[in-house]
Order: structure tokens, then C-alpha cells, then sequence
């Protein structure tokens, strides 16, 4: 089988491969260019003569789960990153699939952390033929160096929602670990010792997949309530001792930035929306689980209180800042996609106006409109950002592939993306000629905030003449790229192979770029 063939060059000027582990992809055609055509896929029909009637789906393991499910070599196996680092559950499944003597799988998680870091070795026996998901860490560098067969897609988690709901990704097994379930398969994350919140990123698999198995440690009578999975989708139900690490949620920073650099990052940035007219009566807002992100929320809070200022909603990823903003009713509510740590899981078990959601509510492409679009401010980290404010948020300078795309993607599309990013890191400019990998372009980024100074895309001519007199340090894009090339040099474009080891899907399914092997150091 080929695994990619036919490089075209897209529209935003990127070759990319159209046959890609022998499908057929579409290539970039520009923001808001492609249309979908047919209808939405639809799992086989099945009938409730095959189901216990007392409604019971226990089975005793995960292996004899799967088995009934039909395991064999070929299959797509999708599982979830609710837990994060703290995950337990991926590595069981392909340890089975090695001892069942099952090769060629298509692994498609939400979302990969460090503690898959053994999957590396299934990826090297060939129990794995290749990840379509983030690759984050040592999967990252191990695709980047040429050791996985096939190559990796990867998707924003509406992109992801998108895929399967199109008819693009076809789930064989979806196995999802549920903090609390009953026999019939009804589950959710907000209860049990291992709560680790919500479960939106199984939504699509729960809803489309031939196969559902849902392995809980909680297993409850009938009926699971909460229920964000429904137990009518669900074909089969495991209860083991242990599906995660709650506290292992928390993998990265929740913590504000002590960095003196950082806060002045934030500091500006708030500056620059308070400035701007943004953080207003009703506003809404979205930022990441970064220190300084985090910093930016203080921020807004700060400003919040002297005026009395209320948000209508803050989309979340969720922690301790937004929760404390819920509960001082500083905004309605929290529309949480993701739970970044235990403080988030207990608001959202505690507090009905702390919303779970899911990537088909907030970031599908292919709908009916998404939350994504109706965000006033979104404030995002970044790898690099070129002179024509594209970005890169996959791929460090050196080319190696080290993070997902996430939600990354989907927030663009808000009324104004901000980039809070420093200047330089590491002795490495973050602002370059051309970004290495093209994961966002720059007619959705809107500002690029630095330490030493803002700059503005000069196609949202409406900010800057609203700020031209702000008083704020704005500079254009190209003076702040000379200002840190001053500081630190030109960086060095990586030494890349022509070999394709992934691609960049855009959040409507098209091919966006290219990410090649690094050539041995």
C-alpha cells in the first residue's frame, strides 16, 4: 500500500500528499472554501434481540471485551484523553492486542500524553501501523525520526468529531474508561474516586463505532446519572480495579506564571482588550491552562471587579481560575470541554451552570454552527508565528513533532484570536520568515503579543485604529522578528528529510501541510 502519493501544492501554497496511507484526501483550499457533500455516516443497524434483556453488558475483562468485538488485524481502535497523563487504560488495550497476536491497528486517540510512552514499543512490533492523533512526546519524536510504518494524521478535536461523523475515520472498537457507569453502559465523569469531569471527546465514538466498551472502576445500579454517555450506544461493559490517575490531569502547567516576562505577556494582553473594548458587559472568553494564559485570566478578573463587569460565559478548559470566576459570579457560566484539574471536576459535579460540552457542540465544522465562532476573545500559546501571522503549534524549530493540535484549530475562528507569546525561547526566535509547520493561517490570527510589543495583522484594520492611540507598545510584525534576531540571531531552518511522516488536517478535513522526518542529528 502506498502510504502517501500525488504532492499537490494547496492554497496556502504547502505540498501535500492527496492518496495518504492509500485514501484519498482533499487539499487546503482556503478558509471557509470547501463544502461537504452526502450525508452523515451511520454505524450498522442493531437490534435489541442481541442484547440482554435485563439490560447486563458486563463481561468479565477488557481482553474478552474485545474479543466479542471482533479484534483482529486492520482495525481502527479509538480511546480518550479525559485522564490525561493519568490515563491507564490505551496502553492495557494494545498489550492485549500484542498477546492476541493482532497487527496493523490504526490507533485514534482524542489525545496522546508521556504515559503512552509503552505504545512506542507496539508502534516498533507492528501491533500499531501508525497514530492518527496528536503524537505528543516520546510518539512525537519517535514518528518524527521515521519509526512509525504509516503516517500519522492529525486532527483538531473538531476536526476529530468531524472525520467520524463524515465518514472519513470508521472506529472499529471504541473503548471508553467512564469514572462511573452501570451494566447497560450509561456513564459519565463527574463521579466516582477516579472523576476526571467530563467525557465529550467519546461522544463521537460512543455515537458512531461499531463496537462500544466501556470500562469503568465504579460500576452503579442502573441508572448512571449523570449519563454523558448513553448506554444505548454501548455494546459492552468491564468493570476493572483501576481506569486512572485523577491527579495526573493536571499534566503541564496550572499554575499563573511567576516569570516576570510571562506577566508582562499577560499584562499586556489584558491591556490590549481592555483598550480595545472587549472586556465589556456580556463578553466572553477563552484561554488555555498556560501560566500565562492562566495570568491573563487574573488579569481579566482584576479589571472584571473595579467595574463591575460580568461575562456571560467563559469557554473553558477548566481549573481552580475560571471556577473561582463561576462561583465570585463573575460569569454566568463555564462551558467546559475539558478538565484540567480536580477543582474543575468538582464544579462541574456541583454547579449546573458549569456546562459540560463536547467537540460536536463547540468546535464541528461540519454543522450547524459551533460555540467557537460566538467567543469574543481567544487568547492561544503558540511553537512559532511567521511575518504573515501564520502559526505553529505542533512542531518545535528543530522539526520534530512534540504536541497535538487539540482544540487549537477551532478557537481561531473567534471574534479575535490573540497569541500571547514570548519573544524568543530558549535563545530561539518565536517569530520567523516562514513557520516550520502550518497549523493556523494568519487571516485567523488577529494580534501576536510579546513581551516587547504588539503587533497587529494589518488586516484588522478596525483595532488598529482603535488602538493607535492606546498608548500600548505597538510595533508591526516584521520589527519584532529584527528586535529578536537582533537578540538571539536568525534561527536555523531544520535539517528535514523529504520523507512525509504526518500531515495537518484543517478543521474541515482538508490537508493543511506536511510534517517530514528529522534527518538523523
Amino acid at each position: 500500500m502506498a502510504r502517501y502519493d500525488k504532492l499537490v501544492r494547496n492554497a496556502a501554497g504547502r505540498s501535500v500528499p492527496c492518496l495518504i496511507n492509500g485514501e484519498e484526501h482533499i487539499p487546503y483550499k482556503g478558509v471557509g472554501k470547501h463544502r461537504p457533500v452526502g450525508r452523515r455516516y451511520g454505524p450498522p443497524l442493531s437490534s435489541c434481540a442481541d442484547y440482554p434483556a435485563d439490560g447486563d453488558k458486563r463481561v468479565p475483562t477488557l481482553r474478552e471485551a474485545l474479543i466479542r468485538a471482533g479484534l483482529k488485524d486492520g482495525m481502527t481502535i479509538s480511546t480518550h484523553h479525559h485522564f490525561r497523563n493519568g490515563d491507564l487504560l490505551a496502553n492495557q488495550v494494545f498489550d492485549i492486542a500484542h498477546r492476541e497476536g493482532v497487527k496493523g491497528l490504526r490507533w485514534f486517540p482524542s489525545a496522546s500524553f508521556p504515559c503512552h510512552e509503552p505504545i512506542v514499543s507496539h508502534i516498533q512490533n507492528g501491533v500499531i501501523d501508525r497514530i492518527e492523533g496528536s503524537m505528543n512526546g516520546p510518539l512525537g519524536k519517535l514518528a518524527s525520526e521515521g519509526g512509525m510504518a504509516g503516517v500519522g494524521v492529525l486532527r483538531s478535536h473538531g476536526g476529530r468529531y468531524q472525520a467520524v461523523q463524515d465518514g472519513e475515520v470508521t472506529i472499529d472498537i471504541a473503548v471508553i474508561a467512564a469514572p462511573q457507569a452501570d451494566p447497560f453502559g450509561n456513564a459519565n465523569g463527574v463521579n466516582g474516586e477516579a472523576a476526571c469531569g467530563l467525557l465529550g471527546f467519546a461522544l463521537a465514538d460512543a455515537q458512531y463505532a461499531h463496537k462500544v466498551i466501556v470500562v469503568t472502576d465504579n460500576m452503579v445500579d442502573f441508572p448512571c446519572i449523570p449519563w454523558q454517555i448513553h448506554g444505548n450506544w454501548v455494546d459492552y461493559t468491564v468493570k476493572v480495579e483501576k481506569i486512572g490517575i485523577p491527579e495526573k490531569i493536571v499534566s503541564g502547567t496550572t499554575r499563573i506564571t511567576k516569570s516576570p516576562d510571562r506577566l508582562r505577556i499577560a499584562e499586556l494582553t489584558a491591556d490590549f482588550c481592555d483598550k480595545a473594548g472587549i472586556i465589556r458587559n456580556g463578553f466572553s472568553f477563552q484561554s488555555g491552562a498556560g501560566g500565562t494564559a492562566l495570568a491573563v485570566g487574573q488579569f481579566f478578573a482584576q479589571t472584571m471587579k473595579e467595574r463591575n463587569i460580568k461575562a456571560r460565559f467563559i469557554r473553558a478548559g477548566s481549573n481552580k481560575y475560571p471556577v473561582k470566576m463561576l462561583e465570585e459570579e463573575l460569569t454566568d457560566y463555564i462551558l467546559d470541554g475539558q478538565t484540567f484539574d480536580l477543582e474543575g471536576v468538582r464544579s462541574m459535579r456541583e454547579n449546573p451552570n458549569h456546562v459540560d460540552t463536547s467537540p460536536f457542540t463547540s468546535y464541528n465544522y461540519h454543522g450547524k454552527g459551533n460555540f467557537a465562532s460566538m467567543v469574543d476573545v481567544v487568547m492561544l500559546g503558540a511553537t512559532e508565528v511567521d511575518v504573515n501571522f501564520n502559526a505553529n503549534v505542533v512542531t518545535h524549530s528543530d522539526g520534530y513533532l512534540l504536541h497535538g493540535l487539540g482544540g487549537w484549530q477551532n478557537c481561531l475562528f473567534a471574534r479575535n484570536t490573540i497569541l500571547p507569546v514570548p519573544l524568543f525561547r530558549d535563545r530561539i526566535p518565536v517569530i520567523r520568515d516562514e513557520v516550520t509547520t502550518l497549523c493556523g493561517p494568519g487571516q485567523l490570527i488577529d494580534v501576536v503579543v510579546t513581551e516587547r510589543g504588539i503587533a497587529i495583522n494589518p488586516r484588522r484594520n478596525d483595532l488598529v485604529k482603535k488602538l493607535e492611540n492606546s498608548g500600548l507598545p505597538l510595533k508591526s510584525i516584521e520589527e519584532l522578528k529584527k528586535e529578536a534576531e537582533e537578540i538571539c540571531g536568525k534561527p536555523e531552518i531544520p535539517d528535514l528529510d523529504d520523507q512525509i511522516i504526518a500531515v495537518i488536517k484543517w478543521v474541515d478535513g482538508t490537508v493543511l501541510d506536511a510534517v517530514y522526518k528529522v534527518k538523523p542529528g
